[in-house]
């Protein structure tokens, strides 16, 4: 399984998302790939913002090796599943689906934790807190875990 999770720059919910499901994946020993871009390229090459690496840290997850890149329709042929963080991210994705199958494989990620209502991850720096959206992302991966190995 590969998994691509997706939000506007790449560089404070994405790479939470990423982070905290690799860190699970590694402690399930499952046999997955875990990765983070944005739709925007604003921040290409970045590490991610550093209340990210903060909350992350303080949650034992590392995401200091990670680095910003664009959302390119090759990663609709490299992933199985793209997870996006918002409506605004799902949209943006979506223009950029090839066929049925591209678009079959995106999906917003809190859907994980309620499903069927399309809720976005809030941006950090203006509502939800860093706090309050690694937990949001913590619950959806713990999530995605349980749904995938069914």
């Amino acid at each position: 399984m590969k998994i691509l999770m997706v939000c506007l720059g790449n560089i404070c919910r994405s790479p939470l998302a990423h982070g905290i499901l690799e860190s699970k994946v590694a402690v399930a020993n499952l046999p997955w790939t875990v990765d983070s871009a944005g739709t925007s390229g604003f921040h290409n090459g970045e590490a991610p913002h550093r209340e990210s690496i903060s909350v992350a840290k303080a949650n034992n997850v590392d995401i200091t090796k990670q680095v910003s890149r664009l959302f390119v329709q090759q990663d609709f042929d490299d992933f199985d599943l793209i997870l996006t963080m918002d409506t605004s991210n799902y949209r943006d994705i979506m223009r950029l689906a090839r066929n049925e199958e591209d678009k079959n494989k995106v999906k917003m990620i809190l859907n994980y934790v309620y499903p069927g209502q399309n809720r976005g991850v809030p941006d950090p720096y203006y509502e939800g807190g860093f706090d309050g959206v690694f937990n949001m992302l913590n619950e959806a991966c713990d999530k995605i875990i349980e749904r995938q190995k069914d």
